[in-house]
């Protein structure tokens, strides 16, 4: 008698770019063969209620997330700028001390508060990047950042082959000038990047340059996403709140790792309930020179309908934003979900941001302990005499499609 064949899970048929096509399939072949828990996993909320719940295609009308420098604000701002480069000291050293902004202080740190107790992000708009050199406007972006989160994550563990904690990061396309085959993130194209987080609490993004075309950026929140799946397709939630497989590329020694993407906080007497959604696509999809490894569990077919819910109703209630040269966009990385529409450079303009992790102790979101290892490696033991700001582009390891070498998300 003839052995039964052993059936060996395969990865579902879903990419980096979602396809809403198949996402419409997917549902209707599990809503139709699957029996879909009704319930949401014990102790999670039916409905959130916060500020940081919103409407992207509305907000506009209720919100305004801009706060433009008044020109006072910039003077202040040089002279900040000059009395740090006064100091003869590494970038490493920018804080609140060192770039003191007196005037202005105040307005940061109700900034800061409002990203993490209000709607999750503001954009400072109108730094004169033309004034200054390269360096300047680092000093600068550090500088100002400092007075809303002061606490900079690593995100790589090395610079130039020696370790480092690489605090600044450069998004930007660079397939002109690597081998696309080389390139493991979004970050480094001018493809379109689909919802998710980054790692950290705060993430900031200074514009130095925009595009010829395109690029815009997208913000939506993770509450209203929530709450929109929770109504509708709480077997989703309950996906989420699951273990999934995390890949981590070879990275670190590790094939990968095993976390669920979805955490629910309840209100203490402290703090009120918390809701924290982390993840990025394409440690689940695979993205051009880093492909989704072989060797590890592949995603399930209800793990892949949850991706695509996430991309697609966050993309219903997405707010757009003005994003121009010289504006900082700070947003609460635990809240919000980014995205960007694809762009098209020119020899005149190419769009180019820098950016931040960022961590404000004194209003800091408690982590989740599944996240602490991520949290640690970006956080824990940032030295300032050890941290490398790069003023000019290049792919960190975790995003570069070599195995081993990578430490960071």
């Amino acid at each position: 008698m003839a052995a039964a064949a052993v059936q060996i899970p395969r990865q579902p048929d879903i990419s980096y770019a979602p396809n809403y096509d198949n996402y419409l399939d997917r549902i209707k072949r599990r809503q139709e063969n699957e029996k879909l828990d009704k319930s949401l996993p014990e102790g999670f909320p039916a409905k959130l209620e916060s500020d940081l719940v919103w409407d992207g295609r509305d907000l506009a009308e209720t919100y305004d997330w801009n706060y433009v420098l008044t020109e006072s604000n910039i003077a202040e701002v040089d002279q900040a700028l000059r009395h740090f480069k006064s100091l003869n000291l590494s970038l490493g050293y920018v804080t609140p001390e060192t770039f003191p902004l007196p005037k202005l202080h105040d307005r940061l740190r109700e900034i800061s508060k409002e990203v993490h107790l209000g709607h999750g992000f503001k954009v400072v708009k109108g730094v004169p990047v033309d004034n200054y050199t390269r360096e300047e406007n680092v000093i600068i972006y550090a500088g100002i950042a400092s007075h809303i989160a002061p606490i900079r994550g690593r995100q790589d563990h090395q610079f130039d082959g020696k370790p480092a904690d690489v605090v600044l990061a450069h998004i930007k396309d660079l397939t002109q000038e690597i081998d696309p085959h080389k390139i493991g993130a979004p970050a480094y194209t001018a493809d379109k990047q689909v919802f998710h987080t980054d790692a950290g609490d705060v993430i900031a993004l200074f514009a130095l340059g925009e595009p010829e075309e395109g690029g815009q950026s997208f913000l939506s929140s993770s509450w209203h996403v929530y709450n929109e799946l929770a109504a509708t397709r709480p077997d989703l939630i309950r996906t989420l709140a699951e273990p999934w497989v995390v890949d981590e590329f070879g990275k670190r020694g590790r094939t990968h790792t095993v976390r669920p993407l979805l955490y629910f906080q309840p209100a203490t007497e402290d703090t009120p309930q918390r809701l924290i959604i982390q993840y990025a696509r394409r440690t689940f999809t695979g993205y051009w020179g880093l492909p989704r490894s072989a060797d590890i569990p592949p995603i399930t077919e209800a793990q892949a309908e949850a991706l695509d819910a996430l991309h697609f109703t966050a993309e219903k209630y997405r707010a757009a934003l003005d994003f121009h040269k010289g504006d900082i966009q700070f947003a609460n990385n635990l809240s919000i979900f980014h995205a960007r529409e694809k762009f098209r450079d020119s020899p005149e303009k190419r769009r180019h941001l820098i950016r931040l992790w960022l961590r404000d102790p004194e209003l800091a979101w408690k982590t989740p302990e599944p996240l602490n290892d991520i949290w640690d490696r970006v956080y824990k033991d940032v030295k300032p005499e050890n941290s490398i700001f790069p003023l000019e582009p290049r792919v960190r390891s975790a995003s570069d499609g070599k195995p081993n070498e990578g430490k960071y998300q």
